[in-house]
């Protein structure tokens, strides 16, 4: 499996990680089939450097967009400000969404932001090959 994102949503996420570091960011991810092409960044009501909360009116208001877009929500993002783009154990205990990926944007290279996916089965996460391009396919 491989998806593609839009440079301008990777640029878009990574902003986001960087504004409220050491926080994590979070947000959803939308496209169609294997192409992100937008960006949810929605408040991590947590406000921790370890992990996040989204809150359910702000991810109600995303998926009504996606679908008023005719976009599907295809990933579940968030920033490790300090810490490899790897799924922690926390994120593999909370990763409840079926069918979606889970994104990581890190900030622990400094200048050199990294951003890898994920697929989670069971508890289990995969590396998803994902490429940043200029203008999805």
């Amino acid at each position: 499996m491989a998806v593609t994102i839009a440079k301008s949503v990777a640029d878009e996420i990574i902003a986001a990680a960087q504004r409220v570091a050491p926080l994590e960011a979070c947000g959803l991810l939308a496209g169609v089939g294997e192409q992100l092409t937008r960006a949810y960044v929605l408040t991590n009501a947590d406000a921790a450097a370890e992990h996040y909360r989204m809150l359910p009116e702000e991810q109600f208001a995303a998926i009504t967009d996606m679908r008023r877009a005719g976009l599907r929500m295809l990933a579940i993002w968030h920033s490790h400000p300090a810490s490899p783009a790897r799924m922690s154990e926390e994120d593999l205990r909370l990763a409840f969404t079926p069918d979606v990926l889970y994104v990581i944007v890190s900030l622990a290279e400094g200048a050199a932001p990294v951003v890898r996916a994920f697929a989670v089965n069971d508890g289990v996460s995969q590396n998803v090959a994902l490429r940043i391009v200029e203008e999805p396919n």
